[in-house]
């Protein structure tokens, strides 16, 4: 085995290992082209670095392309879009203020979790509609 070829080889084991510790499946695809250039380096053996390069760029995008048009596409609709969201999961419900707010920043209770909330100056008690979320900032108004 020539040094081109072992080193697509590993390439290639590298990123699906990679895969396993990055959410999504990005790199799978990117070592699906390293498997298609260690079959290119089988076929020509003597090929120069830069169509190396160039081919696997291109298998890359290829590969990404095939994974976008014909897996994404048929990929089922969740029933439960909200499941891992929990924030926005919130949006519609009414709470008390358990620290008034001021300056725009106060916090609410909601079940056994705290949540810091933005909105206009309310003192304790008041209750408050939660409208939108930005990042784990609840964003609200007065119900």
């Amino acid at each position: 085995m020539t040094m081109r070829l072992a080193f697509w080889a590993v390439l290639a084991l590298v990123l699906f290992a990679a895969e396993a510790l990055v959410p999504g499946a990005s790199l799978m695809w990117l070592g699906f082209a390293a498997v298609a250039m260690m079959a290119v380096m089988l076929i020509a053996p003597g090929l120069d670095i830069l169509p190396q390069a160039i081919l696997f760029a291109v298998f890359a995008i290829a590969s990404v392309l095939v994974y976008r048009r014909w897996f994404r596409a048929r990929a089922q609709v969740s029933d439960k879009p909200l499941l891992n969201r929990r924030a926005d999961q919130l949006i519609g419900q009414t709470a008390l203020l358990d620290q008034a707010i001021v300056r725009g920043r106060g916090r609410i209770q909601l079940a056994d979790t705290y949540w810091t909330v933005e909105g206009p100056d309310l003192p304790v008690g008041a209750a408050v509609r939660i409208v939108s979320t930005d990042g784990m900032v609840l964003r609200i108004e007065e119900a």
